[in-house]
């Protein structure tokens, strides 16, 4: 009888050659695996980058608040006020030639007569004074021989619907006390005080 056959020493246990890597280590091969990390990458960075291109709505723009009361827009015409149409406005100084006043003391009282004539115009027609203001406020100072001459000015301002202002002084210097001084008339149109005004002379 014959003996049975010897089995070998190493067996082949799995099918697999004694060559032959476990497929774990075969799968982490570089040669494996960085291709598909790369393409992985390069996927996510375009999704990333469509998402950032992608054009966002401009936020609803809100509404002008209203202007304050008493405030001016610029850039725009003056509103009408006073019946003066959008024409330009000035006021008009006249001053007194027979008082002899020096330089300094014209120029404070014509100062007298500007702030005046507007405390007057910010209580009774504030419209008037924001349109003379948005014109640059003009003010050209004339002269007039006397206090009827003056007189004569402003009975024809006032008959023409022109606010007037007239000074009387203190008389502390050059001049006695109650002198009327200097005549304020304006601010108003141009050619509506020059038809009180436009014969005088410029100081």
């Amino acid at each position: 009888m014959a003996p049975p056959p010897r089995r070998s020493p190493n067996p082949d246990r799995g099918g697999k050659g004694k060559g032959e890597e476990p497929w774990l280590a075969a799968s982490l091969r570089p040669g494996n695996f960085l291709p598909g990390l790369a393409i992985g990458f390069l996927l996510g960075l375009l999704l990333d980058l469509s998402t950032s291109w992608r054009p966002k709505s401009a936020p609803a723009l809100a509404p002008a608040a209203p202007a304050p009361r008493g405030s001016k827009r610029t850039g725009g015409s003056p509103s009408a006020g006073g019946g003066t149409g959008g024409e330009e406005l000035k006021m008009v100084l006249v001053v007194r030639q027979d008082l002899k006043m020096g330089t300094g003391k014209i120029a404070s009282q014509c100062a007298h007569a500007a702030t005046g004539l507007y405390a007057e115009l910010l209580a009774s027609n504030r419209g008037l004074l924001r349109q003379w203001e948005q014109f640059g406020q003009a003010k050209i100072v004339l002269t007039c021989k006397n206090q009827q001459e003056m007189n004569r000015l402003k009975e024809s301002a006032e008959h023409r619907g022109i606010p007037t202002f007239v000074v009387a002084d203190a008389g502390r210097t050059q001049v006695l006390s109650g002198s009327k001084t200097v005549l304020a008339v304006g601010p108003g149109r141009k050619a509506d005080i020059d038809s009180v005004t436009g014969k005088l002379r410029l100081l």
